[in-house]
């Protein structure tokens, strides 16, 4: 039992976590918020290999103000990388991708996906398509029925290394993908499409596979979905992912890689304008945004 709340205690306290401001850095460890001083822009700051060891040698050079959250604007923790994402990674997704399908026939494709070597990786989302914490995200107005799927998202510098961590809100179309899995692209892809932050989170170790993942999505006052995994449900590793990915693609800055979701709300859900998801990710914290127009 001590032992098990010592290593606890010791997990808490090697990582860092990076937030991006308008104009600046925020480097958060233990609890404490500091500006870090760089002159690099986000892609260079973020894009090294080393870049834990580099993150926890700047924190003690920092300045000792203390920061709180209300000094600063936090953005979407992305500069130029594009945003990768990996399908049928979790049996509940297999199952409800296959529901989606059946009466176009493609029930069969996820079912094989799930077992096969090759995973399913897909393109997601530009920068520009992509929105940060407490920023409004959009649903395909030619979408019947739209959904957010909570992810674990990876960062990997440009030499394939996963290098940290933040949430991702992969939006799709869900009677779009199910009329023919070769619409996949555009239930998949659409401004305001992906949904990231609210920070970097790098850690000296690998999240652990308990980790745990969770989401609510209120309509008004009232909540109308809540569903929880973790990352012991996947049924793939992220360095199998990421792998993957990098096969026959280069990332100049690195890039970010959904890994797939394993909370699926039921068949009659779909969100509304106005309707508000917060995913809380053990460790990396809350990403919470609303449907906009």
């Amino acid at each position: 039992m001590i032992h098990d709340e010592i290593k606890r205690f010791e997990t808490s306290l090697n990582h860092m976590k990076l937030y991006k401001s308008e104009n600046k850095v925020i480097l958060e460890e233990n609890n404490q918020l500091v500006w870090l001083e760089t002159n690099s822009d986000w892609d260079g700051l973020i894009n090294r290999d080393d870049l834990y060891d580099f993150l926890h040698e700047s924190f003690k050079k920092c300045s000792t103000d203390r920061l709180n959250f209300n000094d600063f604007k936090i953005c979407k923790p992305i500069g130029s990388q594009e945003v990768w994402a990996a399908g049928v990674t979790y049996h509940s997704s297999r199952l409800a991708r296959m529901e989606e399908s059946k009466d176009a026939g493609g029930g069969d494709f996820y079912s094989r996906v799930y077992g096969a070597d090759r995973p399913e990786l897909f393109f997601k989302a530009t920068p520009s398509r992509t929105v940060g914490p407490d920023e409004d995200f959009r649903i395909r107005q030619d979408s019947t029925w739209n959904v957010p799927e909570p992810e674990l998202t990876l960062f990997a510098s440009s030499s394939g290394k996963i290098l940290g961590y933040t949430i991702g809100n992969d939006v799709s179309s869900r009677s779009i993908e199910g009329e023919n899995p070769l619409y996949l692209p555009q239930a998949k892809t659409f401004d305001g499409c992906a949904c990231l932050g609210p920070c970097l989170y790098v850690p000296k170790n690998p999240l652990s596979i308990e980790t745990e993942i969770s989401m609510i999505i209120t309509r008004g006052e009232k909540k109308v979905f809540s569903g929880h995994t973790s990352l012991a449900q996947m049924k793939r590793t992220p360095s199998e992912l990421m792998g993957y990915l990098f096969r026959e693609c280069s990332f100049p800055n690195g890039v970010f890689l959904m890994t797939g979701t394993g909370i699926v709300p039921e068949n009659d859900f779909s969100l509304t304008n106005g309707d508000i998801v917060e995913i809380e990710i053990d460790s990396i914290g809350t990403l919470r945004n609303r449907v906009g127009a």
